[in-house]
Order: structure tokens, then C-alpha cells, then sequence
């Protein structure tokens, strides 16, 4: 196949270069333009017209630059030849060569963007046919390491599952509790958890609690997260589908029980009501055997307890579920929140990384809160991190190029078209001094930013002030809808003016996807410069 491939004077050389080991047969043409995103269909029709008149019988394929705004159908229809959007990065252009064959091409969407959505269908595909075959999940069942919470199957043949925890539901009002819950079902919990209060006794509670959550979780299992006996009996008899947990402490007072309704539960390795806590991986695989076979018959999930960085040991506590593993494939439980809630660092690459692990391991079940800023987004992070493993463990390959991801705020590729060196000759402006500030007689904006339970669900809030007194607010889903918006009333005058309010709506609208404090006139991001030396 003969392809012709358009770009501009920036991108030439990283185009010739990436194509040059192409098995497809490919002229690279520069067009009149430094910026290849800023060509036009017009420009293209005239270029190729001027360039490639007497070999346009020859040429089977035309890809033009994936940033330009327009869509190809009128290059298309006006030249004969099939054109169709390439790469919005240059450097992808070997790999959308590679697939010609196998993927096809949008005259409206740059062609890397079509291979991430195939890869992503395909990876979803997987997951959902595995899920939904009924002969082999239950032939899994069979198996050791895989047991039933309500009616979903959990174990090591099947996806970690997600088990959100709504913690300190005793004191929520039901309005939050409902909110809460459906929050971590939409982001994607598999399961969702109760939580009580340490040392106290809400038994009264509990069937209000359930009551109230049972619909919104529909066919998810429903937990209850709590070591005090009563709670866990009520919970029983209310219809709880899960129970965290039994130690050596409570467990002759509710496994009976739990037995006789077939709820299972999750086992610690302790005996709290004595203040009994093993540290060393011997001692967790110790304690956790003699709990097995004190509640012998109770179906159950191995929690030998994921500590904190530098607490007891978070390498040992690793150990201890490999060691459990490697003499039992019960089903383990991974406790991540100790972990993400309790290190300064943004929960994204924690949580992937605790799953990577985690899948090594035999987990699963992946336990979390989101009780603090940083950790917002956790359960959603760990339910996609949940099917990378699954997939990679499935292709028996590393967790890369899955058609699912978890990077968020870093791009896998740079982009590599703007050469520095090739600016040469084209003046410089100089920075001058910062501008004196001057109001603008239209008046002034408080920007502020709504955020709802989803990104979906958040606004940006505009305030119009008129010598001092609001007079108008305008409410949009990103930055685009409020300045717009602000120019048809005619509420901006100065060009610093409308400058100001532009940078500050688009700080808003970062904010409001990555879950950033928004704090008009302050900095979204830490300077990487002020932890230097």
C-alpha cells in the first residue's frame, strides 16, 4: 500500500524518522505551513493538487495531521483517494502504520485515539465474557480459593473485587449515607461496607442501616465492619451478606451464628478484647491457622493484616500473606486504606502498585476508605488497577499497553514535533514588566467550584460584582460555557481583564476533574523548585 503522509516544516524530521522502518510504502510530504495542526483541508487538497498531480492514480492512502480541526471528507472527495486522520502525535505514526490492516481509520478521530478505544472495548470484552459465563464460574467455585459473598463470586480466579467502606455510617445522616453509597457504586465498588465505630456499640442502628443501603447496592454484597459481637449478630439477623471481621476474641460469641446463616466472614489474627496483636510473619500464619480451625466450617477471607510504611512492617506483613498463601488458597484481603490513608502521597500509583501486588499475592479482596483528600478517587482507582491485573494475569504479560490505565496527570508519550533548533531566526519577545493593575469598569468575577459526589455532577460558579455587589452568577460544566458566556453580556472590557478570567476559569476546570482545591489567585500545583535545596 502506497501512503502519503502531510505534515509541517516542525514535524518533518520526528516524521521521517518514525516511518523510515515501515513495511508499508510511504512518501512524507511538508506542506506549506510550520505547524502541521493548523492546516486546512483547502491547504491539503492545494498541496497534494501542486505536488502529486500525475501520481495520484498510484496513491492508495492519504493520513493528515491528527490535530487539525476540520475532518478529511472534503480531501476525500475531491482528490479520489481514501484520507484519514493520523496520529495527534507524530511519534504513534509507526504504530497506526502497523495496524492499517487491522483497524480502520476516521475521516473525525486522530487515529491513535481509535486504537486506545479498540484496545479499551477489547480489554472490557474480555472481563465482561468472563464474568458472565455462568459453566465455568461455576466450575471455579469449586476450587479452594474461590467462594460466594451474596451473589458474587470472589477469589483468585475471579477480578479483585472492591469493597468501598463508608466509614462512621452510625453518624451519617441518611441523606449522606445514600449519597456515599452511590458515589463508590458509580466509581466502580464491587461491594460495599458498613462501617461502625471502634468501642462503641451501635446495635440499634444496624437494621436502619441496611435497610437503607440495600437498595441503592442492589446485587452487591453488603459488609458490616466491626469487631463488637452484638453489632455483628444484628447484622446477621438484618440480612447482612459479609461480616469484618472475627478474631480470636469475638469468635465463639457470632460464628455459630454466621454458620447457621452461611454469611461469611473475614478472619483477623489477633484478639483484640485482650490487646493481642502478632508482629512477625510466623506469628500472623500462626494465629490466623489456629482461627481456621477454631471456626472450622465458617466460609472465609484471610486478612493477615497490610500495615502502614514504616509501622510494624509493611514488608512483613507482605511476607505473611505469602507465606499464608503458599500453605492455604483461601481467598486474602488486602487492606489498602492502611496504607494510602496513611502516607502523604497522592493515592493513583499506590493503589496501582498494592494491586500489582496484591494479584501476586492471591488477594482477593481490596479494602478502602476515602477518608482523606489525597486518597479521593481510591475506590475508582483500585477497581480499574483491579482490571489491569486481571487482564495482565489473563495475557500473562506485564500490566502495559492493556487498552486500560491508570495514568492521569503524566502522558505515556511526549510529544516530540516542536524542535527548539529549527525556531532559529524567528525573533524572541522579550518578557517585560508585569502590568499595572487596572479594574475593569464592566466590573469583577469570584470564581468558585461545586463539587459534587462526580466529576459529572460539578460546576464552576461564576459571581459577577458590580461596584461591590453581586448581580449575576453564571453556573457551567467547564470553562468554555462561563466565558462564553461572559463575553456575550459584555461583562469583560480589558484584554488583561479577559486574559485574568480565562486563566483562572481553566485553573477551575483542572480542579474540578483532578479534585484539586480550587482557590482563586493561588496555584493549582506545588512548584517542583520549592523542594530543591
Amino acid at each position: 500500500m502506497k501512503v502519503l503522509i502531510i505534515t509541517g516544516n516542525l514535524a518533518y524530521p520526528l516524521i521521517k524518522s518514525v516511518v523510515a522502518d515501515s513495511s508499508q510504502n510511504v512518501m512524507v510530504h511538508i506542506a506549506d505551513t510550520q505547524v502541521a495542526a493548523f492546516l486546512t483541508p483547502k491547504m491539503i487538497i492545494k498541496e497534494v493538487k501542486t505536488y502529486f498531480e500525475d501520481q495520484l492514480d498510484d496513491i492508495d492512502l492519504i493520513l493528515v495531521p491528527g490535530l487539525i480541526k476540520k475532518g478529511t471528507r472534503e480531501i476525500t472527495k475531491e482528490l479520489g483517494i481514501p484520507t484519514f486522520k493520523g496520529s495527534t502525535d507524530g511519534a504513534d505514526l509507526a504504530m497506526v502504520l502497523n495496524l492499517l490492516d487491522n483497524i480502520e481509520l476516521s475521516e473525525d478521530k486522530p487515529a491513535d485515539k481509535l486504537i486506545e478505544e479498540e484496545k479499551r472495548k477489547e480489554a472490557f470484552k474480555i472481563i465482561e465474557d468472563f464474568e458472565n459465563d455462568a459453566e465455568n464460574i461455576e466450575k471455579l467455585l469449586k476450587k479452594p480459593n474461590n467462594i460466594m459473598i451474596g451473589k458474587l463470586p470472589v477469589g483468585e480466579d475471579f477480578p479483585m473485587r472492591v469493597l468501598a467502606e463508608i466509614a462512621n455510617a452510625p453518624f451519617l445522616s441518611k441523606e449522606a449515607l445514600i449519597n456515599k453509597c452511590q458515589y463508590f457504586i458509580d466509581c466502580g465498588a464491587d461491594m460495599i461496607d458498613i462501617g461502625m465505630a471502634a468501642g462503641e456499640d451501635f446495635s440499634d442502628k444496624i437494621p436502619e442501616l441496611i435497610n437503607t443501603l440495600r437498595p441503592i447496592v442492589g446485587d452487591r454484597p453488603l459488609s458490616i465492619d466491626t469487631l463488637n459481637a452484638n453489632e455483628i449478630k444484628v447484622a446477621a439477623e438484618n440480612g447482612i451478606d459479609f461480616v469484618l471481621s472475627v478474631d480470636l476474641g469475638n469468635q465463639s460469641k457470632v460464628v455459630p451464628l454466621l454458620k447457621e446463616k452461611g454469611i461469611p466472614a473475614v478472619l483477623l489474627p489477633t484478639n483484640y478484647s485482650e490487646g493481642i496483636t502478632p508482629k512477625t510473619p510466623e506469628e500472623r500464619v500462626e494465629f490466623m491457622n489456629q482461627l481456621i480451625k477454631d471456626t472450622d466450617g465458617l466460609k472465609y477471607v484471610a486478612d493477615l493484616i497490610l500495615d502502614p510504611v514504616n509501622s510494624a512492617s509493611i514488608v512483613e506483613s507482605i511476607i505473611a500473606c505469602k507465606d499464608f498463601h503458599n500453605i492455604n488458597k483461601a481467598p486474602i484481603f488486602f487492606g489498602v486504606g492502611n496504607v494510602t490513608e496513611l502516607m502523604d502521597a497522592d493515592s493513583g500509583g499506590v493503589n496501582v502498585l498494592l494491586a500489582g501486588i496484591g494479584m501476586e499475592l492471591g488477594v482477593s479482596i481490596l479494602f478502602t476508605p476515602e477518608e482523606s483528600g489525597k486518597t479521593r478517587g481510591s475506590v475508582y482507582e483500585l477497581s480499574t488497577a483491579s482490571k489491569m491485573m486481571f487482564l495482565a494475569k489473563h495475557r500473562k504479560s506485564i500490566p502495559k499497553d492493556l487498552g486500560i490505565n491508570l495514568v492521569a496527570f503524566k502522558d505515556k508519550h511526549k510529544r516530540n514535533d516542536i524542535i527548539v533548533n529549527e525556531l532559529d531566526g524567528i525573533p524572541q519577545a522579550k518578557l517585560s514588566k508585569p502590568l499595572r493593575f487596572v479594574r475593569d469598569k464592566a466590573g469583577s468575577f469570584k470564581i468558585n467550584v461545586d463539587y459534587g459526589t462526580t466529576v459529572s455532577e460539578s460546576r464552576i460558579i461564576a459571581t459577577h460584582f458590580k461596584k461591590n455587589n453581586a448581580d449575576l452568577v453564571i453556573v457551567g460544566k467547564n470553562a468554555k460555557e462561563i466565558y462564553e458566556e461572559i463575553i456575550k453580556k459584555e461583562l469583560v472590557t480589558r484584554m488583561e481583564h479577559a486574559a485574568y478570567l480565562g486563566s483562572e476559569l481553566q485553573k477551575a476546570e483542572i480542579a474540578m476533574i483532578t479534585g484539586k482545591e480550587y482557590v482563586q489567585d493561588f496555584e493549582l500545583f506545588k512548584n517542583p523548585d520549592q523542594f530543591k535545596n
